[in-house]
Parts: C-alpha cells; sequence; structure tokens
C-alpha cells in the first residue's frame, strides 16, 4: 500500500456524531458516538478504536473529510480544528463536504460511481427530497434534490439526482408554500424534523423513516471521495465551516 493511503472522514454537525476510515476506494468501517452531542468527549477515542480496529497508524492518514455545515457551531467547530490540526502535524488534505449533501446521501446516490451506504430506500416515487436542517428561530436549513428528468427511468439509488435548490434558509410555512400540493410528493430526512415535524406537515409533503435522519461520516468519506478525485481540497488557512447562521447564506423571504 502507498503511505498516507488511510481516508479519515468525521460527522460532527449533527446530534449524533461520527467518524469512518477508509482505505483504497473502500470504507473500513464507521463508529457513531454512544449519545447525543458526545463530540468533543468521543471523537478522539472513536478514531483511536477505529484505526486500533483495523491495525492502522494515524500517519498514515493522508486525507481528512469533514462535514462542512450548516450545522451546529460547536460541532462544525470540533471538526474544522481537528482537520487544521492533522494538516499542521503531517501535511493531511482537507475536503469539506456540504452538510445538507450528506444528510441527502442517506436516502439517494448523490456519488458518480454507484457507491452508497446502507439501505437507501428502493422506491422510485421518491423523485423529489428535501434536507432539512434547524437553524433556531423558527427557521431551516433547507436544499431540495430531483430525480433527473432525463433520467425518469432510473431506479431510486442511481446517481441520476441533481440539487434543484441550494442551501437556503426557510421557515415551514415558506417551505410549504412552494413545495407543497404538488404534482410530485417531496420526501424529507434530517434532524431539522425531530423537534417540528408537524410544522412541515401538509398534502404532497412525506417523510422518511427517523432512522434516515441523521448524517453520517460514511456519506461524508463517499461525497469527500469524488471531491478529492477531482481536486476539491480546502485550504487549510481559509478554512471556515458554514455555521447555522453563516454569513453568506441566502435567505429565501418571498
Amino acid at each position: 500500500m502507498v503511505e498516507n493511503d488511510l481516508v479519515l472522514a468525521v460527522e460532527t454537525s449533527s446530534r449524533i456524531g461520527s467518524v469512518a476510515l477508509a482505505q483504497g476506494g473502500e470504507l473500513l468501517g464507521e463508529t457513531s458516538f454512544s449519545a447525543p452531542l458526545k463530540h468533543s468527549a468521543e471523537i478522539f477515542p472513536a478514531i483511536s478504536d477505529l484505526l486500533g480496529r483495523f491495525k492502522r497508524k494515524p500517519g498514515r492518514i493522508g486525507h481528512v473529510h469533514i462535514s462542512g455545515g450548516p450545522g451546529s457551531f460547536t460541532g462544525l467547530r470540533i471538526a474544522a480544528t481537528l482537520a487544521k490540526s492533522m494538516h499542521l502535524a503531517g501535511g493531511v488534505q482537507i475536503v469539506s463536504v456540504d452538510t445538507l449533501d450528506v444528510v441527502a446521501a442517506n436516502v439517494i446516490d448523490l456519488t458518480e460511481d454507484g457507491g452508497s451506504v446502507g439501505d437507501i430506500p428502493q422506491d422510485a416515487s421518491h423523485e423529489r427530497v428535501g434536507a432539512i436542517v434547524d437553524a433556531k428561530r423558527g427557521q431551516f436549513f433547507v436544499a431540495v434534490y430531483e430525480r433527473d428528468s432525463s433520467d425518469a427511468d432510473q431506479p431510486a439509488g442511481s446517481a441520476s439526482w441533481r440539487k434543484v435548490l441550494a442551501n437556503c434558509l426557510m421557515r415551514p410555512e415558506q417551505f410549504i408554500a412552494e413545495f407543497a400540493g404538488r404534482d410530485t410528493d417531496i420526501w424529507l430526512l434530517g434532524d431539522g424534523l425531530l423537534y417540528y415535524k408537524s410544522d412541515f406537515e401538509a398534502d404532497g409533503v412525506c417523510f422518511f423513516d427517523e432512522k434516515y435522519w441523521s448524517p453520517r461520516a460514511a456519506n461524508v468519506y463517499l461525497l469527500g471521495r469524488k471531491m478529492a478525485g477531482k481536486g476539491q481540497f480546502a485550504d487549510p488557512l481559509m478554512l471556515t465551516p458554514e455555521y447555522l447562521r453563516g454569513p453568506d447564506v441566502r435567505t429565501r423571504l418571498d
């Protein structure tokens, strides 16, 4: 094996954190933290456990993929600080992945090579998917994905999906006005629904099972691998997570 060929993936943007380890394009393993909001206490033991389980040394890590937000300020800061420290200590390259894409990847395949993690729902009726993250103060980060109309016959879980609504802030009533009651249902997931699912209930709005709501480090790896293959590495000096209320986010007020 080539030196520095390990990839560490870190997901700390949401309530339940996780880390994953990959090598040579293969996901070796993934570990979720034991309880919500255990990021600072469990991230290093979880990484150490993964390395030990697969008899790998930390010096072999060449890439670190992190969930870059939007998400929890504290959680994202933990991941960004870890990534920057690894770069300074060993020249590790960093990939920062869109958290809403990570959430959506629980139910649709956003990679180019058919890679997927877990049991993506195989239901062709899922033509539109919305990822929801709580941004507080009655607002939510939202992104919407649709199956490519030119590939309408492709089964769910294929790579024929595109992001049709970039990350933006919306209130539930704005989301319902724009996406509910259409000819095609929209299926929602994401931790933003944990306490506010009822706020999004409307005709034409459906919900994936709660087991699909949380982002996963394994998906951070898969999406990060795609970006790394295109040379889309983050500048460690300029790396800033997209916090819940970052200055560059678009707010939908219409």
